[in-house]
């Protein structure tokens, strides 16, 4: 399609509300040019025949001549998108990737870095600990099988070779080596009594 881009004003001349198409005739000409519904703006008016317009010719595919983007006089022209905008709203979306790796770079090494003081903190804790608890000395509380009284043993009762009564200490020495030693002359009767002069002579000795 070709485009003339002058304006023409002119004058609606016919219209067919149903089907939606018409013809206008510039000023200055009396040649009908075909306009469509599309053409016009989209304000909510519908085209009325005779109303003053102004508008741009164009080629349609078999060559004829038609008039598009139709303006009623008094319309304000519509703005073109400003360049710069466009350009910077591109720049801007080329930019963000950029801006959000740069982020997400920083929030990672800051994040490494709080992760790696962490891990440093803890060590240093854990071998303050450690020392402290070599430097200690045992606790003093101990286990009641530890606090217990040591238990005092006797010794162990050994024959010696001693069988007479000027040999023993007392009445309970001499009953010991007459109940537990061979071949003892402490007990002259028998009565199992040892040393009944010497040693053994009251109802309470022991």
């Amino acid at each position: 399609m070709n485009t003339v881009a002058s304006r023409f004003n002119g004058t609606l001349t016919k219209w067919n509300a149903e089907r939606g198409f018409g013809f206008v005739v510039a000023d200055h000409s009396d040649q009908e040019l075909f306009v469509h519904v599309s053409a016009f703006p989209r304000d909510g008016r519908p085209p009325v025949i005779g109303e003053p317009l102004s508008f741009e010719m164009e080629l349609d595919k078999e060559g004829r001549k038609r008039a598009v983007r139709v303006r009623r006089p008094g319309a304000p022209e519509p703005r073109a998108p400003r360049r710069h905008a466009h350009d910077q709203v591109r720049h801007q979306a080329r930019r963000a990737p950029e801006r959000n790796e740069s982020n997400s770079f920083g929030t990672r090494f800051v994040a490494m870095l709080l992760v790696t003081g962490l891990g440093w903190y803890g060590y240093t804790q854990y071998i303050e600990r450690a020392e402290m608890t070599a430097a200690e000395p045992q606790s003093v509380i101990s286990s009641p099988a530890q606090t217990a009284a040591p238990e005092i043993r006797q010794p162990a009762f050994q024959c010696d070779g001693r069988k007479h009564c000027s040999q023993m200490g007392s009445c309970s020495e001499a009953k010991q080596f007459l109940n537990n030693c061979p071949g003892m002359e402490i007990d002259g009767d028998g009565d199992g009594i040892p040393c009944e002069q010497q040693l053994c002579t009251g109802p309470f000795d022991g």
